[in-house]
């Protein structure tokens, strides 16, 4: 995906003209955890996207400068996706997303190779994939393929306004095979009906072997067997833009797990990531 960051400070002016600080930055919630997952030193990371013609070629080389193996297939009929994000600079940079995903929901099952799982020792989704029916096919391929060669699957919900239409009951059972559920404080509640992001967490906890909640400036929950087991607090941060930071999160979680950390100890590697990418603009580490 293609992010347009606009940061403005207090509310937009409808009909007129705000003053906004523009970037357009390489996103999407796959691809930045791809990247901060090598940034947090796992060796090999492969990601499977769709983009459009218009800016393939920019996205590969952004990716392989990352440290990431990208496998992009160019989409011969839709560009490439793009979020406008708007981040308010008075709110604690917090952002609102205007999202077009372009090609990104059109993966399907031809995208898949089981090649692609070779040497892996995880295999992430993010779950934009589930917001699709293209997408939703290339995703039980994929688990498949993970679960027949042993593989762990994790998955984060990626957004609740999304996740909302989708439905609950449907998004439980595309998520089956499921290891680990890495979802934020709202996906955490919509999905279990609990105002309580510890006891959403907890209850999550009894469909998926492992659940981290991202609690954004309050930290991480990590919970097992139906309890939460540890609360992380966040790393402070002066914050100038908040997109992504769910995003390396999950990336220096899911390194430092297969590094051989604890749950717990994973966690505090993605609230210091958390905590690093909301210093910058845009969803990628810092060059």
């Amino acid at each position: 995906m293609t992010d347009v960051v606009a940061r403005h400070r207090g509310p937009l002016a409808a009909g007129t003209d705000t003053i906004a600080s523009i970037a357009t930055v390489p996103g999407g919630a796959g691809a930045n955890v791809a990247c901060w997952a090598v940034r947090q030193g796992c060796p090999d990371v492969r990601l499977l996207g769709r983009v459009g013609a218009d800016s393939a070629a920019w996205h590969e080389r952004e990716l392989i400068a990352a440290g990431v193996r990208p496998r992009l297939v160019v989409d011969p009929k839709a560009p490439t996706g793009t979020v406008i994000c708007l981040v308010d600079g008075a709110s604690a940079a917090e952002r609102t997303f205007l999202t077009d995903s372009g090609a990104s929901l059109r993966l399907d099952p031809g995208d898949w190779s089981e090649g692609l799982l070779d040497g892996v020792g995880r295999l992430h989704l993010s779950g934009y994939l589930l917001f699709s029916a293209p997408s939703r096919a290339l995703v039980s391929a994929a688990v498949a393929s993970a679960r027949a060669r042993g593989v762990p699957v994790s998955l984060d919900p990626a957004s609740a306004g999304f996740l909302g239409t989708l439905g609950v009951d449907r998004f439980l059972a595309l998520a089956q095979g499921v290891d680990v559920l890495l979802p934020s404080r709202d996906e955490a509640c919509l999905l279990t009906g609990l105002p309580d992001p510890a006891d959403a967490a907890a209850k999550l906890s009894r469909h998926f072997p492992l659940v981290v909640a991202k609690q954004g400036g309050a930290g991480a929950l990590v919970a097992r067997s139906g309890a939460v087991h540890a609360r992380v607090p966040a790393v402070p941060a002066a914050a100038r833009d908040t997109t992504g930071a769910g995003d390396a999160f999950t990336g220096g979680f899911l390194a430092a797990l297969l590094g051989g950390a604890t749950p717990e100890e994973a966690a505090r590697t993605g609230c210091r990531a958390g905590g690093l990418a909301v210093t910058q603009v845009g969803g990628r580490p810092p060059g």
